[in-house]
């Protein structure tokens, strides 16, 4: 095998690895904490994570929660487009507590070896109740439906489901 098929398949190999560890955390989310909770309906708190996200989110997430075009596939680099936070996207399928993970920690770090994602930690820039309420902004543009939907995520979660 030459050297760039190797590093080929490398970069293969290492996307399909990030790609199962990712899909096996998304799909067994750590235990509900019971101080990580949304706030959609709170207009104090929906303001300031929307001033927040245009600060911190948009200019990857898009400012009207779009993501950037091509989500679903990796780049060349075998990394992730930003996904939409708005109902077309896949963010209201994990509960709270995963967001805030993803969010404070990014999913390099709750993925691990060797993930590799655009999406920084945003641990020391943002503080915990900056995070809740950026994702409370999030939820609050989603359609009730949505909402309700994810409010039951949620509601499995707290209970280990």
């Amino acid at each position: 095998m030459t050297r760039r098929g190797r590093r080929a398949w490398t970069l293969a190999a290492g996307a399909t690895v990030a790609a199962a560890g990712l899909a096996w955390w998304l799909a067994s989310p750590p235990a509900a904490d019971a101080r990580i909770a949304l706030r959609p309906d709170d207009r104090e708190t929906v303001a300031r994570g929307g001033e927040i996200y245009g600060r911190e989110c948009a200019s990857c997430h898009g400012g009207t929660l779009e993501g950037q075009s091509g989500w679903r596939g990796r780049r060349p680099d075998g990394r992730l487009p930003a996904p939409p936070h708005d109902e077309t996207g896949h963010t209201w399928h994990h509960p709270d507590v995963q967001l805030f993970a993803l969010t404070k920690v990014g999913p390099a770090a709750l993925i691990g070896g060797g993930y590799a994602s655009d999406m920084p930690a945003f641990e020391g820039v943002l503080s915990d109740p900056d995070i809740i309420a950026v994702l409370s902004f999030i939820k609050s543009t989603w359609p009730r439906p949505i909402r309700d939907r994810h409010d039951e995520i949620n509601r499995r979660a707290r209970a280990g489901e």
